[in-house]
């Protein structure tokens, strides 16, 4: 049985000041971790979906997904910047230290803030929302262990992004 391990996200927010989207999500997998960047696990929809929402080329190394994202007007970062958790768990979240969203909706043109999950929207409600007073729109989880969510329905479910990110 794995136990809790007290973890600091360990790299930066991908945005700048044409960032018209902010997706988050809770904490870094495993696999993320290991791979200093956003939903690195091979099994995770993330880079799938947003390429064929925005008919580009699924990118594969990190540059390539740091440029997609800008071109795109899409900033991501997570809720949390230190918990406990065991492995990959959201569910085992705990003892958790938000990061400060003003550092990017100070300073950039975010229209619309959206949680990759029920778990990412519940706890930016929960330690993120009373600083910013910005609303959040749950989009169900790219997560491997989103079963009841097949490619098709979630990009049924997440293409209301695409009005922020082909919006002038």
């Amino acid at each position: 049985m794995q136990e809790y391990q007290r973890l600091v996200h360990n790299f930066e927010p991908v945005w700048d000041e044409q960032s018209r989207i902010l997706i988050l999500g809770t904490f870094p997998s495993v696999k993320s971790r290991e791979n200093h960047f956003y939903y690195g696990h091979p099994q995770n929809r993330f880079w799938r979906l947003l390429a064929a929402l925005t008919d580009e080329r699924t990118p594969v190394t990190v540059s390539e997904k740091t440029e997609f994202l800008l071109r795109n007007h899409i900033a991501i970062w997570d809720v949390i910047s230190a918990c406990d958790i065991v492995g990959s768990s959201d569910s085992s979240i705990r003892n958790v230290v938000a990061n400060d969203m003003r550092v990017i909706l100070d300073c950039a043109s975010v229209r619309q803030i959206y949680a990759n999950g029920g778990k990412a929207y519940d706890l930016y409600m929960r330690y993120c929302f009373p600083a910013t007073g910005r609303e959040i729109t749950k989009l169900p989880s790219t997560s491997p262990a989103n079963a009841a969510f097949q490619m098709e329905r979630l990009m049924q479910s997440w293409g209301e992004i695409t009005e922020y990110i082909a919006a002038p």
